[in-house]
């Protein structure tokens, strides 16, 4: 229902972009985070990177930026078997006016594939192909319609490589103003010229992190075995020629990075900064990191903003003092416990994993009646938050909120927060008419979700 709404809206021409500042880092952390749980379900690998990025932040329209990579993504990971692979990579290319950014999305799968014929239709409203292994996953055969729309309203182009039974690529090319000038190349002082040793199983991400290390001054390296890489610090340091500081990737193929990083250490003591990138769960691995005696970590993809601040961490910090850091946002809510009211289970699912991400306690209802039951029966102040999808079966998210503000004690005040794709003023406003305190349009804008609980919740801890 939600895509055939927004389809109408589009077609309508009721869409209309919100160009604000947006950081490419952030909106590729956020996507990893939404899309993660599903991945790992279906163990599928994944591996997120970006090239040549020199303008960091943009002007644009988030949420429907969002949209289109969140739709592209989402095929790939339902028509991707198990054990499949799936790749994202970010280009900044050349050739783009002053003032702008040329910027190329490719998202690419070991999937089914499609019929050549029917790769010429996919971007057409309600196309489907028409085959057994296709019947057999749900689809509206709307998403990459919407995505082609939005993509064209922001004056870009999308095109699809496939092949049937090996997989599909798409590729987005969107130009967008610049909110900044090219990042700077940032040296740090205890680093410059020193060597340094990336260790990564995809070339293209060593190519592109031993040039951003070289713009800060090092004499950048790289490899990509983990066990020739334990090979080359052993050698440097019998020579008295030893790298300065170590980038390596947690996850390659003959060896892993933690196992990587404790071998390197045994080889060349304490002195070296070893700093570890990844695009899985920091918090899952960092008390064996530790132990490993990796000092910092930096999120992949890489951007040349992130992988600075992380080396100063590496090189300024502590073990003791990365220990004590929390995942960004995560410990601002500790504590806080959600009621998530929807009845799409994958809208749950990607809420959910947001929420979470962010330090929240979820539970949740998949109508507007249950709802209204679960807050009735809770003790006063044991939900913080209420986040209620609108078109629901049952009852609707008008009348669950309705339903809960007249119950008869404390719990009638609890907050509520409108989720939903319905986002024109007019349903801003009958959300406040309702009762809601807020509202926060799907696909859900993470700044805009942060925004909220800072001021609904405050920070926790």
């Amino acid at each position: 229902i939600n895509d055939v709404l927004e389809m109408s809206r589009i077609e309508s021409g009721k869409i209309e972009l919100n160009e604000t500042r947006v950081s490419l880092p952030e909106v590729l952390h956020e996507l990893n985070t939404i899309v993660l749980g599903q991945i790992e379900a279906k163990q599928q690998e994944f591996s997120m990177d970006a090239v040549g990025v020199v303008n960091e932040d943009v002007l644009c329209d988030r949420l429907r930026l969002n949209q289109i990579l969140l739709n592209i993504m989402s095929n790939a990971i339902k028509y991707t078997p198990a054990g499949g692979k799936i790749s994202l990579r970010l280009t900044q290319r050349e050739g783009a006016s002053e003032g702008f950014g040329a910027y190329e999305i490719r998202v690419k799968d070991t999937g089914i594939g499609m019929a050549k014929e029917f790769a010429a239709r996919i971007f057409d409203a309600f196309e489907r192909e028409n085959n057994s292994t296709v019947s057999g996953i749900p689809g509206t055969g709307l998403g990459m319609a919407i995505t082609k729309h939005l993509v064209d309203l922001m004056g870009g182009t999308i095109a699809v490589e496939t092949t049937p039974g090996q997989g599909s690529e798409f590729t987005v090319n969107l130009t967008l103003r610049t909110a900044d000038a090219p990042a700077e190349s940032r040296s740090i002082p205890s680093l410059r010229g020193m060597r340094a040793l990336v260790v990564d199983d995809d070339f293209d991400t060593c190519d592109s992190a031993t040039a951003m290390l070289e713009r800060m001054g090092l004499k950048a390296e790289w490899t990509l075995s983990g066990k020739e890489a334990v090979l080359r610090a052993k050698q440097a340091k019998e020579r008295s020629d030893g790298f300065g500081v170590f980038v390596i990737d947690m996850r390659m193929p003959d060896i892993n990075g933690l196992e990587c990083a404790r071998r390197i250490r045994e080889a060349v003591g304490d002195d070296a900064p070893i700093l570890m990138i990844t695009a899985y769960d920091w918090p899952a691995i960092k008390d064996e990191a530790l132990g490993a005696g990796v000092n910092a970590f930096c999120n992949k993809p890489l951007f040349a903003s992130e992988l600075y601040n992380a080396l100063m961490k590496a090189v300024e910090g502590s073990s003791e003092a990365m220990a004590a850091e929390e995942v960004p946002h995560k410990r601002h809510f500790a504590g806080v416990r959600a009621l998530l009211v929807e009845d799409i289970e994958i809208n749950r699912e990607i809420a959910t994993m947001l929420l979470e991400s962010y330090g929240l306690t979820v539970e949740y209802a998949v109508n507007g009646s249950e709802a209204v039951e679960m807050v009735a029966k809770a003790e006063p102040g044991y939900y913080d938050i209420v986040f209620m999808d609108v078109q629901m079966p049952v009852m609707d998210g008008y009348e669950a909120t309705e339903a809960i503000r007249a119950l008869p004690g404390p719990q009638a005040a609890v907050p509520i927060v409108a989720m939903t794709a319905n986002a024109f003023d007019e349903d801003r406003r009958r959300a406040l008419e309702s009762g809601m305190n807020a509202h926060v349009a799907k696909p859900i804008d993470a700044t805009r979700l942060l925004d909220v609980l800072e001021e609904i919740v405050g920070r926790r801890g």
